[in-house]
């Protein structure tokens, strides 16, 4: 939560720096953002290559069955919560966002940076996807120890660039996104929206619990409601931690108190905790599609345009580092490749879903205590 009172201080001393301030000092908040924004860029490709080849090397591999049901029920539910949200925020953001005022790029450009610099990424997005697959994959049925200790080192390299220099330096960037939008005179249409997804967001989180605790009562023949009470102190432990992989000890408890086999919740919460992203996939989709409605140039795509980046979206997330944010880095990427996103759509969507990220990891966290129930259920004759 404290990075979230941070990234507000951000977003209001960048509005008023934008406002208020002479152009030198705007410029000099605009020159960090475009800096750091090319670190990031350049961190992207090596985040997905090192942590979805490190996760796909490491998984279990004993229990197949186990493991089977475990991934498929947390691919489904993910993949199948960004459809349902993708459907209610094209229906309801375009509604409920005030309508005028979109951003482009060329108005958001007002205030030119005094330094500017190109940091290339070593390899693109999807470069870096198929890589990742093709040595995590390689490394598990070779048994390369060597190679995978090599991936390991690299992704907590990248974990530790995350947490000592990115995140905390993300109220900044974010704080250099909205002084360049109050100078453009966008920011009053931005805020709006901001305050519509946030409620859609959650709304939704909500509504996905309730609809996988409805399906695995169905198939325990039991009370939801008394199901999701158990679950309760992980979804609030993980309000305050804002991380999946912290909260995995009172995941455990809740589970068990649910009646989950503790072998069985042993496996699958901890494998959930970085597999299971349902409540992130949600915000991103819906954050993804209200930047979409802020900017000009982007179109809202159909459904069959929006499918390939769920889907892809819903694998990418495996390289989610177990930090706040970590999802929103994770999907930068596919944003660009995909979906069109510029660097102020990037900047914009980091700002909506750091907002929202408390409340994604606990519907995340909470819907692991229904994959758990799920494939407990499974386990008996």
């Amino acid at each position: 939560m404290n990075l979230i009172i941070k990234l507000i201080v951000g977003i209001a001393f960048g509005i008023g720096l934008g406002l208020l301030a002479p152009t030198w000092a705007v410029a000099l908040l605009v020159t960090f953002k475009g800096l750091f924004g090319e670190l990031l860029f350049f961190t992207i490709p090596l985040l997905i290559l090192f942590f979805i080849a490190s996760g796909i090397a490491g998984l279990p591999q004993q229990s197949g069955r186990l493991l089977g049901q475990t991934l498929a029920g947390a691919y489904a539910s993910t993949i199948v919560a960004g459809l349902v949200a993708f459907g209610a925020a094209v229906v309801l953001v375009p509604m409920l966002a005030s309508p005028g005022g979109e951003l482009t790029d060329v108005e958001a450009a007002v205030i030119s940076p005094l330094i500017e610099m190109d940091i290339p990424p070593v390899m693109s997005i999807m470069t870096a996807l198929a890589s990742a697959f093709i040595f995590g994959l390689g490394i598990a049925a070779t048994q390369a120890n060597t190679l995978k200790s090599i991936f390991d080192q690299g992704r907590d390299v990248i974990e530790q660039l995350l947490v000592r220099v990115i995140i905390p330096l993300l109220p900044i960037y974010i704080a250099g996104v909205f002084a360049e939008l109050a100078a453009a005179g966008t920011v009053v249409k931005t805020l709006q929206t901001f305050g519509v997804i946030l409620v859609l967001s959650v709304s939704l989180h909500w509504l996905w619990i309730g609809a996988l605790y409805a399906a695995v009562a169905i198939r325990t023949q039991r009370s939801p409601l008394g199901l999701i009470r158990h679950m309760l102190p992980a979804y609030f432990t993980a309000l305050g931690t804002m991380s999946s992989a912290a909260t995995i000890p009172v995941t455990l408890k809740s589970a068990q108190a649910n009646g989950v086999d503790p072998k069985v919740a042993g496996f699958t919460v901890p494998l959930c905790a970085t597999t299971h992203l349902a409540g992130s996939t949600i915000t991103i989709v819906a954050c993804a599609v209200a930047v979409m409605v802020l900017q000009e140039g982007l179109v809202l795509p159909s459904l069959a345009q929006m499918l390939p980046f769920i889907l892809t979206l819903g694998v990418v997330m495996l390289a989610a580092p177990g930090v706040p944010g970590g999802a929103v880095m994770s999907a930068v990427g596919l944003l660009g490749s995909m979906l069109g996103f510029g660097e102020t759509a990037v900047a914009l969507m980091i700002a909506l879903y750091m907002a929202q990220d408390s409340f994604g990891t606990a519907c995340n966290v909470t819907g692991d205590g229904a994959i758990a129930l799920w494939v407990n259920a499974s386990q008996k004759p």
